[in-house]
């Protein structure tokens, strides 16, 4: 009780946010520089997933299975990552983890088999979940001095990484091989690792004083219970919302062009919007959390989500169909940040880990299962099932709505 009052009292007497001197700012920046780093390393990996497919002569099921090699290796580390961070800081391993990313994007086009794909991709993917895991417990140290919610900001550079990944590959696809275009983002990858790196190398993660130290959980073993099942509500917040996101980027565009006789460009439309919207929706998130709290951000993003994915699945023309992926967009945009900090404000360094770990199982699991719902039941039905799980994490942030005040009750 001493400690739950000690959390209480901080946070009602720092309400308001801290101010952001130069070091603070500097490791905003950086980080920031990783997160975009991320998502355009791995958009650039998946617009030559195609070229990579007919250099190993691989049919849809080996490549589908090559393919989990990245999910393989990202599950597998993200729980080492956490051990990781607590020894050696969320820094240094940021640092060693962009590297390690950078590095291992390199290793696909050396693949001339869909075995050995598989297996560079288990690298890949460790590297990049561990890089997931790292970055995100930087960034909840930072949040927790800034006292200002900008989880959403940094998970949006990752989402205009992304798009300037897939731009630029879209660009260079017809004129450079897999080989020279890995190559060369690896050299953006390591430049920025190099620069970003020397940022947090040379400033270590800001202490919060909010959080319970290692020592104090351990002497209360049901406030440790708490925080642990408080983890896991937001690691399920995550999975549901993550579930849409794969289904939209494995699934939207072949409903469009299946179901509703989308040309390709409208087909190809689709998914832009969506991630345009996500971009938006991030880029506005600290405000709208700032402004009505994080319970309630995820309470109206998860219907928000469940409308639009709703309209997206059963709209009879195209534009609706387009229409309803934007909305559904923006309803996802926050909820996966959100939850992620809550985490790690909850659990530090492992409880990111664990709510990345869940989380990450849903962008796992919505294609595939989509893909044999749509066998049984058809594209358009599958579709609404995204929407079931955005309903879901709704009801969930509001039944725990009380736990979002403290991040431990």
């Amino acid at each position: 009780m001493p400690t739950l009052n000690k959390i209480r009292r901080v946070l009602t007497t720092q309400r308001g946010p801290a101010p952001a001197g130069p070091r603070l700012t500097r490791l905003r920046i950086a980080l920031t520089a990783f997160f975009a780093m991320d998502g355009f390393l791995f958009a650039g990996w998946v617009v030559r997933i195609p070229a990579i497919k007919a250099q190993t002569s691989a049919g849809a099921g080996a490549l589908g299975l090559a393919l989990l090699g990245v999910s393989a290796g990202a599950v597998a580390f993200m729980m080492i990552t956490g051990r990781l961070c607590r020894r050696f800081g969320s820094h240094a391993v940021t640092t060693a983890s962009g590297a390690a990313l950078a590095l291992s994007i390199v290793l696909p086009p050396l693949a001339h088999s869909a075995t050995a794909l598989g297996l560079v991709l288990l690298v890949f993917g460790a590297a990049y979940g561990s890089l997931n895991v790292a970055m995100n417990s930087a960034a909840v140290d930072l949040i927790g001095a800034l006292r200002r919610p900008v989880m959403p900001g940094f998970h949006a550079a990752f989402s205009l990484g992304g798009m300037l990944g897939a731009g630029l590959g879209g660009l260079l696809a017809g004129s450079l091989s897999p080989t020279v275009h890995l190559l060369l983002l690896a050299a953006i990858g390591l430049l920025v690792t190099a620069v970003a790196g020397l940022v947090l190398r040379a400033h270590p993660a800001p202490a919060v004083p909010e959080r319970l130290s290692t020592t104090e959980e351990k002497s209360g073993p049901r406030q440790g219970r708490a925080g642990r099942r408080l983890v896991l509500v937001f690691g399920l917040i995550a999975l549901c919302t993550a579930y849409g996101e794969g289904a939209m980027a494995d699934w939207g565009a072949l409903h469009l062009s299946q179901d509703l006789a989308a040309g390709p460009g409208t087909a190809a439309a689709g998914y832009a919007v969506f991630a345009l919207a996500m971009t938006i929706g991030r880029l506005s998130g600290t405000a709208l959390v700032q402004r009505f709290g994080a319970a309630r951000a995820l309470i109206a993003g998860g219907t928000t989500a469940t409308a639009g994915m709703l309209l997206g699945a059963l709209a009879p023309s195209a534009g609706a169909a387009c229409a309803g992926f934007a909305v559904a967009g923006l309803g996802l945009a926050n909820i996966f940040p959100i939850a992620i900090a809550r985490a790690g404000e909850s659990g530090g360094p492992d409880g990111v880990a664990v709510a990345s770990t869940v989380g990450y199982g849903g962008m796992l699991l919505g294609p595939p299962a989509i893909g044999f719902l749509a066998e049984a039941v058809g594209l358009p039905t599958a579709l609404t099932t995204p929407a079931l799980l955005a309903a879901v994490a709704a009801v969930i942030a509001y039944a725990t709505r009380g736990a979002h005040h403290t991040g431990r009750r």
